[in-house]
């Protein structure tokens, strides 16, 4: 009888878990569904990633985390070897095809590790790939000491050759009143809207 109840307390305890849930998911989407901005981003260490992720709770906008079809390999020297191949051979790597509709957004934040002064080939895969045209690009960049304006000229290009609007970037470096101030100025932040 004492298992039988249990079992009964549990199933209705995962049930309840489960709607709820489901409720904040169903939440998100819709929430989802009239954002007009997107964010981007590619990440290795992690830290882009947090750049991205402190973005979007400023912001509310919907992202999406890119990735090379292909992993790159564990371990900062294989990936740094590689990733330089792909550089000074002006090499695009296939990525994988999870951007949503781009159609949906007007303003996109890009946002990547710097190496080597400039953005990741990934990026410019993700430039072949997609069609920014008549989007607003937002670059956002990781780095220990290289400042945005280093990856700028690329990312103009790149903007540029796909119609797309850019405006100036932000070195985000856990600043976080900084980056406020930075999203406010593009009338991004949540409060702004």
């Amino acid at each position: 009888m004492q298992n039988r109840w249990i079992v009964s307390i549990l199933t209705t305890v995962v049930t309840v878990l489960a709607m709820a849930i489901g409720f904040g998911q169903a939440q998100q989407v819709r929430a989802a569904s009239n954002n007009r901005t997107l964010i981007i981003y590619f990440s290795m260490s992690g830290t882009t990633k947090e750049a991205a992720k402190q973005i979007q709770r400023d912001t509310g906008a919907d992202i999406v985390r890119l990735k090379r079809a292909k992993a790159y390999p564990k371990g900062y020297d294989n990936y740094a070897r590689v990733a330089d191949r792909e550089r000074r051979q002006n090499i695009h790597p296939a990525i994988k095809r999870n951007i949503p509709d781009l159609n949906r957004y007007d303003t996109i934040l890009i946002g990547f590790p710097t190496w080597w002064q400039q953005p990741p080939m990934v990026i410019h895969s993700l430039f072949d790939t997609y069609d920014f045209r008549g989007k607003t690009i937002i670059p956002f960049t990781t780095s220990m000491s290289t400042p945005m304006k280093a990856s700028m000229p690329t990312m103009r290009r790149l903007a540029k050759d796909d119609g797309a609007i850019i405006k100036s970037g932000f070195r985000y470096d856990n600043n976080n009143a900084q980056l406020r101030r930075f999203l406010q100025r593009n009338g991004l932040l949540k409060n702004n809207n």
